[in-house]
């Protein structure tokens, strides 16, 4: 394949597995957390993000429906599709999806390895785009042996290989579309439904495979001790915690409702001011930027710009989001305190923690709020407005600025 050309790319992310390997567990090991966020919704993180990648083609299990939209929130995805019996079958099922849209390359890469980064995913379209068919591969460092005849762990060595011969295949594996497609079918034609990876079909069908650089932390999860080492990489590349404050005010006018954290809440009044004067929202927004060291809410949205009369203040915090998204980083806590003697925010917690997490793309454990009234003192005390305080916590890889 010509490597000069700009290729349509697209990602197949086979999610269909049931994870026994990874312990006993109420969810399948791809819908289970990750430093706080769920595996496969970093692995999706990672594919939609990638400037060359426009078309992201989910397989999932039928049962996992409702897990899959937690995951899927906010991401611009094409429908999932529902996998077959081998893993085999669940990437088919990937390719006949894209089929109509016709990428010239496509990633095949599983859920199971959320950690592939943007470097990574570069390479693999660039070694497909010149070769047409390309494996994240590692050197093999550990001696291998191979087990004697009727051997079982424990028992004799039949002979050691040469290791220098030897790589340790990743994912995502990257070949042009229609030779894998056409291989994928060829083979389910004759009963072949044996191949534990992409690569070992496509030498079946006598395509030449390509080996390029893969990534030592791009590692697969499997089994409780990789859920354990994985907990621990996150916490040492992740090792930079700020933490950034948020405070804002909005007065009251003529209405009959305000909204709070993204929240609708009846009331005799509404909140006036920027965009939909959403107080909660503004402040979370404010702490995140300033945990970043990014500026304010009115250095990305100035208030004197009529594209945000009336904005839904949603779109400030995933802009906020993404923007530790974009270095690396992940949200760990957001905490926020509504000031205010009504409405009455209790009744209404759980609805906003739930709303706030929804937008920031976080577990709701990891979103708390709390509100208090002034004593009758001050603004918020003469039922004048709502005052909001906010605090993020955030974890940025070492060496961000």
């Amino acid at each position: 394949m010509a490597s000069g050309l700009k290729r349509k790319v697209a990602a197949v992310i086979v999610a269909a597995g049931r994870g026994s390997r990874a312990g006993a567990a109420a969810v399948p090991k791809q819908f289970r957390p990750i430093g706080g966020e769920m595996m496969l919704r970093r692995t999706l993180a990672a594919f939609v993000g990638a400037p060359r990648i426009t078309l992201v083609q989910p397989v999932i299990h039928a049962d996992d429906a409702a897990l899959y939209r937690a995951a899927a929130a906010g991401f611009d995805l094409l429908a999932p599709v529902g996998g077959g019996a081998t893993r085999q079958a669940s990437v088919r099922a990937g390719l006949e999806a894209l089929a109509p849209h016709a990428p010239d390359i496509v990633l095949i890469h599983d859920a199971a390895r959320p950690f592939a980064s943007a470097a990574l995913i570069a390479r693999a379209i660039e070694a497909a785009q010149a070769t047409g068919a390309a494996i994240p591969a590692l050197p093999v460092t550990d001696t291998i042996k191979r087990v004697a005849a009727n051997g079982q762990l424990g028992g004799y060595v039949g002979e050691t290989l040469d290791r220098s011969q030897l790589r340790a295949v990743q994912t995502p594996q990257a070949f042009a579309f229609t030779p894998l497609l056409e291989a994928h079918r060829n083979a389910t034609a004759q009963g072949r439904d044996d191949f534990t990876d992409d690569a070992a079909l496509a030498e079946w069908a006598g395509i030449k495979v390509a080996m390029f650089a893969g990534e030592s932390g791009n590692i697969k999860i499997t089994t409780p001790e990789d859920f354990a080492r994985s907990e621990a990489l996150q916490f040492a590349a992740l090792g930079d915690v700020r933490i950034g404050t948020g405070i804002d005010v909005h007065a009251f006018g003529a209405g009959d409702h305000v909204i709070i954290g993204g929240v609708r809440i009846p009331h005799t009044q509404a909140l006036t001011g920027h965009s939909d004067a959403d107080v909660g929202l503004h402040a979370l927004t404010d702490a995140i930027l300033g945990a970043l060291a990014d500026g304010d809410i009115g250095a990305h949205f100035p208030p004197s710009d009529p594209q945000w009369r009336g904005a839904s203040s949603d779109r400030f915090l995933k802009f906020a989001v993404e923007r530790v998204t974009a270095r690396g980083g992940r949200i760990a806590h957001l905490d926020l305190t509504i000031v205010c003697e009504a409405p009455k925010i209790g009744p209404h917690r759980d609805a906003l923690r739930k709303a706030i997490a929804g937008i920031a793309g976080l577990d709701i454990g990891r979103v708390a709020v709390k509100a208090t009234t002034s004593e009758r003192l001050g603004f918020t005390g003469r039922g004048e407005g709502i005052a909001a305080y906010a605090t993020a916590t955030i974890r940025l890889p070492w060496g961000e600025t």
